[in-house]
C-alpha cells in the first residue's frame, strides 16, 4: 500500500509538471505567433524596411570586372606619368638646341667678319677662321636642319595634351568604378579609349612620329570611333531619359555653331601657322648653308665683298629666323590649333551619337549631357539655350558669336 501511494503521488506529480510545461509552450508559441504576425501586419507602417539592406547578389560587380578597371587604372596613371616626363624633356630639347644653334650661327658670322678684316695680311690666322666659321655653319645646318624636322616645341605641346586627356581617361574610369556596378563593355570602352590615345600621340620618334608638316591640317583625333551605348538609364526607368524635341532641336544646332565658327576658325589659324613654320624652317637652313659657302670664300680677291656679306648678313639673318620659329614656339601654336579643332570635332561626334541613337534607353541621359556641353564651352544651361535660339531659323547667316568661351 505504501509503495502504491508512492507510485501515485509520483505521477500526479509528472502529469502536473507536464501541464505546466505545454501550457508554457502554448504561451511561448503564441508569443512568438502574436510576433511574427504583428511583423507581417505592421511591416508597411514601419520607417525601415529590413528588406533595403539585403544585398542583391544580381546587382554585384564581377571580381573580374573590378580587377580589369584597376589594372587599367594603373596603366593610365603610368602613361600620364611617362608623358609628363617626355614632355619636359622636349621642352628642354627645344630650349637647348635653340640656344646652341644660336650661339654656333652668331660665333661664325663674328668669325666671317673677322677673317674679312684680317685678309689683307693673310696667311693661318685669316685660314683658321675662314674654315672654323665655315665648319661652324655647317654645324649649325645640320643641327637646325634635325630640329626643323623633329620640331621639340610641337612634340613638347603633343606630351603636354596627351598628359591631359590620360589624365581625364584616370577620373572617368574612377568614376565608373565608384558609380558601381561596371560591365565588361566598360573595360573594352577604355581599352579602346588607351590605345587610341597611343596611337594619336606616340611616344617614340623614329618610325611613329606624327607628320609636322602634314598637306591639309585636320583635327587631332586621339578617341576610338562611338559605338552604340548599352542601355543604361539612370532612374531604372524606362522612357524619354531626358531628351525631348527641344533639346534635340538645340543640340543641333549648337553642332551648326561649332562647325561654322569653332572647328573652321581654329583650322584656318592652324593653316596659317603651318605655312608659316613650313617657310621657316626651309630657309633657316637655307641661310646657314648660304654664310657657310659666303664664309668659305672671304679672302679671294674676286668674290670678297658678296663673300663677306653673305657670310655675315646670311648668319644673322639665320639667327634670327631660328629665334623667331623655335622661340616663339610656332609648331606648338600649330598642335594647339589643331588639338582645338579636334576637341570641337569630338563634341560634334558626341552629340551626333546620341541624336542618331533612336532608342532613348540607350542614350545618355539628357539633362546631365546638356549640362556637360554647357561645361565644355564655359556655358551656363540659360547660355547654351540662348545661343541655339540665337542661332535657328533666319538668324542662322547672322549669328558671330563662337560656341565656346573658353578659348
Amino acid at each position: 500500500m505504501g509503495s502504491q501511494r508512492r507510485n501515485h503521488s509520483g505521477n500526479l506529480k509528472r502529469s502536473e509538471e507536464n501541464e505546466k510545461h505545454f501550457s508554457s509552450g502554448l504561451r511561448s508559441k503564441g508569443i512568438v505567433e502574436e510576433l511574427e504576425s504583428h511583423n507581417f501586419t505592421d511591416r508597411k507602417l514601419s520607417p525601415i524596411n529590413i528588406n533595403t539592406f539585403k544585398r542583391n547578389d544580381n546587382d554585384r560587380p564581377e571580381p573580374l570586372v573590378i580587377a580589369k578597371l584597376y589594372a587599367i587604372l594603373e596603366t593610365v596613371a603610368d602613361r600620364v606619368e611617362m608623358h609628363k616626363n617626355i614632355g619636359e624633356q622636349r621642352n628642354n630639347w627645344n630650349s637647348l638646341l635653340l640656344t646652341s644653334i644660336n650661339a654656333l650661327t652668331l660665333a661664325a658670322a663674328a668669325m666671317t667678319g673677322i677673317a674679312a678684316t684680317s685678309a689683307v695680311g693673310g696667311g693661318a690666322p685669316v685660314a683658321a677662321l675662314k674654315l672654323s666659321s665655315t665648319v661652324m655653319y655647317l654645324s649649325a645646318t645640320g643641327m637646325l636642319s634635325l630640329m626643323n624636322k623633329i620640331q621639340p616645341s610641337q612634340l613638347a605641346e603633343e606630351q603636354r595634351n596627351a598628359a591631359r586627356w590620360f589624365k581625364q581617361l584616370h577620373n572617368q574610369i574612377q568614376t565608373i568604378i565608384a558609380m558601381g556596378n561596371p560591365a565588361t563593355s566598360d573595360v573594352k570602352e577604355m581599352m579602346e579609349k588607351v590605345l587610341a590615345l597611343d596611337k594619336a600621340y606616340p611616344l617614340p620618334l623614329l618610325g611613329a612620329m606624327l607628320e609636322k608638316f602634314p598637306a591639309n591640317v585636320e583635327p587631332a583625333v586621339w578617341w576610338p570611333e562611338q559605338r552604340r551605348r548599352q542601355a543604361k538609364g539612370l532612374d531604372g526607368k524606362k522612357g524619354w531619359n531626358g531628351w525631348n524635341g527641344k533639346l534635340e532641336e538645340e543640340m543641333r544646332e549648337i553642332i551648326g555653331v561649332m562647325r561654322k565658327k569653332d572647328k573652321a576658325d581654329y583650322l584656318r589659324l592652324g593653316g596659317k601657322a603651318l605655312k608659316l613654320n613650313k617657310f621657316l624652317a626651309i630657309s633657316g637652313p637655307v641661310l646657314t648653308g648660304l654664310a657657310a659657302l659666303g664664309s668659305a670664300f672671304v679672302g679671294s680677291s674676286n668674290h670678297d665683298s658678296w663673300a663677306v656679306v653673305l657670310g655675315v648678313v646670311a648668319g644673322a639673318l639665320a639667327s634670327v629666323v631660328n629665334t623667331f620659329e623655335h622661340g616663339w614656339q610656332v609648331g606648338m601654336v600649330f598642335e594647339m590649333y589643331r588639338s582645338n579643332a579636334g576637341f570641337f570635332k569630338l563634341m560634334e561626334e558626341s552629340i551626333e551619337s546620341n541624336l542618331i541613337e533612336k532608342d532613348m534607353e540607350r542614350r545618355e541621359n539628357g539633362e546631365l549631357f546638356e549640362m556637360k556641353v554647357a561645361l565644355q564651352l564655359g556655358r551656363s544651361l540659360s547660355q547654351l539655350r540662348d545661343l541655339a535660339d540665337s542661332s535657328s531659323g533666319k538668324a542662322k547667316e547672322e549669328v558671330e558669336e563662337f560656341a565656346s568661351k573658353l578659348f
